[in-house]
């Protein structure tokens, strides 16, 4: 144990993100300034097993000695415990609760196919069965009148059938409830009194907009959720506990923020973007202290690959985003992920390469891990051109069989009457394009040239893809954080608190709607002050943003812009109406300045500031690049068209100021970078490498 934590003079600030094929440990010294990072294999059947094994073994590995895990102050958690079970279908038994007439919204959708001209569209489970869909006698008016008062009995009947039925979670979503919410609000008092054992999800609390599919979808997501995420953070807690960690967890939801265990036990819908969402935020640090503000950041783990856009310092953000084919209306970072990972499975159809979405996940894993897969991943292919390490990763602590991975990809190759380099080199051909494709959709379709923007490759495959992924959108630069492994769980260190608050109110955008408009922001500032009051935030932490959604009249869907800060009451209508045209213009290249622009509504995000874990800037390396070089290894590179020896680099002895010619790989605990022939990569003060081309 060192001194300094045998002293209780060490405060600790970890992150922890909880991937489907490692989980990722991020320590940061509050008194030091220091990171210190550490990886474990995941454990797919409990989670929080690989989590308190991570910490445990991380705080026994710190440079300066052993730590007190009674030093940690502030625990950080990026979950894909609600993602999965969306995924694989392993929700709870979900029952329905409203108003007479419309319990088949949810099958009916919105009549359309999500592929126009696919006749055999599959579309995902109904994740409450219509058995389950129960109607009650009520209806409220889009202005808040009643029309049908609440059959109080109809409700009580129907939550008998439910708990007859033996459902894990109730959904309530009434019409109109937005507006009025008091009939939903009896309805979860009836459901509390007569099967107090349910978790209950009720639509004006979780998703408070109009959009009336879209509302019951999130609501019955946070329903199917709701078990499953309270069963697994009642287990957190006391593993924590018994190692000694007693820092109340906080989880990354997918605006960003993070939000109290108890808040993510009554709302996991706001989790199901968790882990992906800390690496835009980890993103968002290092592009603060390098002074790029234009970032794509590329995100490929071992199952899928993430990637968002960040212009002039701010994120992306989308209100209505769809997830494994159910949409959900909360706020959330606009990310694209695609079943691209180093986990990803190649396979033969119908005499064509794919590879993924099926992903072998932490176990059994790649075929080099030797734990039973059979079937070829990216990771094998970037074992047999060379790329990765081929005896070990994580710095030794995990041996691979290399002899494996080349058995393995030789049967692909048989099938596909190709070599066995080539079938290696086409694997990561086809995931590149499927990762292209991604960026695009979040650049190019937004309007946005990625050209102009830097790629931020991190997460445990990002940086050994990355060259190639940026040469196919033609993108000059890109950065590979210190530490591109564990970026998610030291973005769960550069989090604030956060919440998304929003109410619908619809006008006409007029000097005469402005007295509604701050009415309406007025009831949300209570709702965000009892926020900060739940959350004990300390009231100089505390701030506000305003925005609005707008649209034209007739329009289907809406821009979320900016409320104008600093400006009089009588220009906030023009400055509105400029701010809604230029991004109207940016998405759709074109504004329509004869037509009425409407308000639909309105939105306030709550943020308590938090410490956070500051990036250090180094001095100048003294030395030489060469004197990093460790070895080296015979790689494939069709850019040569053959192997070629590379030097191996070991990234921890490279400092500001080294340079790096490729080809060359660079190789770390947590990732491996390939420098392509005819590009360099340069270490900045924070020790970031610059890759681009040669001059």
């Amino acid at each position: 144990m060192s001194s300094s934590s045998s002293s209780g003079a060490s405060r600790l600030r970890v992150g922890v993100d909880s991937g489907g094929t490692f989980t990722d440990v991020c320590v940061f010294d509050e008194e030091k300034g220091e990171v210190f990072v550490w990886k474990v294999s995941s454990t797919p059947h409990d989670p929080s097993e690989g989590i308190t094994t991570g910490i445990e073994q991380g705080l026994k590995a710190l440079p300066e000695g052993e730590a007190d895990p009674a030093s940690l102050i502030y625990f950080g958690h990026g979950t894909t415990v609600g993602t999965n079970a969306l995924i694989t279908g392993r929700g709870a038994d979900t029952g329905l609760i409203t108003t007479e007439g419309f319990r088949d919204i949810l099958e009916i959708r919105r009549q359309k196919r999500p592929d126009l001209y696919d006749l055999q569209t599959v579309k995902p489970p109904i994740l409450a069965s219509r058995d389950k869909r129960l109607e009650v006698k009520e209806r409220i008016l889009f202005d808040g009148t009643v029309e049908t008062p609440l059959d109080e009995e109809d409700v009580r009947r129907a939550v008998r059938r439910l708990k007859e039925e033996g459902v894990g979670a109730i959904a309530i979503c009434t019409l109109f409830s937005f507006i009025e919410p008091k009939h939903e609000a009896r309805i979860r008092a009836i459901v509390e009194e007569e099967y107090p054992e349910a978790f209950i999800s009720v639509s004006h609390e979780i998703a408070p907009e109009f959009r009336e599919y879209e509302r019951l979808s999130t609501t019955v997501v946070n329903a199917y959720l709701g078990p499953i995420m309270k069963a697994y953070l009642d287990r957190l807690s006391p593993r924590l506990a018994e190692i000694g960690v007693h820092a109340e967890p906080h989880l990354t939801q997918s605006n960003g923020g993070v939000i109290s265990c108890e808040t993510a036990k009554t709302q996991p819908v706001r989790t199901v973007l968790s882990g992906p969402a800390a690496g835009v935020m980890a993103a968002l640090a290092v592009g603060r202290s390098t002074g790029f503000d234009n970032l794509i950041t590329f995100d490929m783990g071992g199952t899928s690959s993430d990637v968002s856009l960040i212009d002039r310092g701010r994120p992306q953000m989308a209100n209505d985003i769809e997830v494994h084919g159910y949409p959900l209306k909360v706020p959330m970072l606009d990310i694209h992920t695609v079943g691209a990972g180093g986990g990803s499975i190649a396979h033969v159809d119908n005499g064509l390469l794919k590879v993924g979405p099926r992903s072998a996940g932490a176990a059994p894993g790649p075929v080099c891990y030797g734990r039973g897969n059979d079937e070829p991943t990216v990771t094998d292919a970037n074992v047999v051109l060379g790329i990765l390490n081929q005896t070990h990763l994580l710095n030794g602590r995990m041996p691979i069989d290399a002899s494996a991975s080349k058995a393995a990809m030789q049967r692909l190759a048989d099938k596909l009457g190709i070599s066995v380099m080539d079938a290696a080199q086409g694997i990561i051909r086809v995931v590149v394009a499927n990762m292209a494709k991604a960026i695009r959709v979040i650049s190019v379709e937004r309007g946005y040239d990625p050209r102009d923007y830097v790629m931020l490759a991190f997460g445990g495959a990002g940086p050994i893809h990355a060259a190639r992924l940026a040469a196919e959108l033609d993108i000059p630069r890109i950065m590979i954080p210190k530490h591109p492994g564990i970026m998610c769980a030291m973005g769960l260190l550069q989090s604030d608190l956060r919440t998304n608050i929003a109410l619908t109110r619809m006008t006409r955008l007029t000097s005469d709607a402005l007295r509604l408009l701050e009415d309406g922001f007025a009831q949300l500032e209570v709702r965000a002050a009892d926020w900060f009051a739940a959350e004990a935030i300390a009231p100089k932490a505390r701030a506000l943003k305003r925005a609005v959604d707008m649209r034209y009249g007739g329009q289907g869907y809406e821009l979320t812009i900016d409320w104008p800060e600093g400006v009089g009451e009588d220009a906030i209508v023009s400055a509105l109406r400029r701010n809604f045209e230029d991004a109207h213009r940016q998405l759709y290249g074109y504004v329509a300045a004869e037509e009425p622009i409407q308000i639909t509504t309105l939105r306030i995000e709550a943020i308590g500031h938090v410490p956070k874990a500051e990036l250090k800037a180094y001095p100048v390396a003294e030395g030489l690049a060469k004197d990093a070089i460790v070895g080296e290894r015979r790689v494939y590179l069709p850019e040569l068209g053959d192997f070629v020896a590379v030097p191996l680099y070991d990234r921890a002895l490279l400092g500001p100021g080294h340079v790096v010619t490729g080809p060359a790989v660079i190789e770390q605990m947590d990732s491996t970078t390939l420098v392509l022939p005819k590009q360099t990569a340069t270490v900045d003060p924070y020790l970031n490498l610059m890759i681009e081309a040669q001059a």
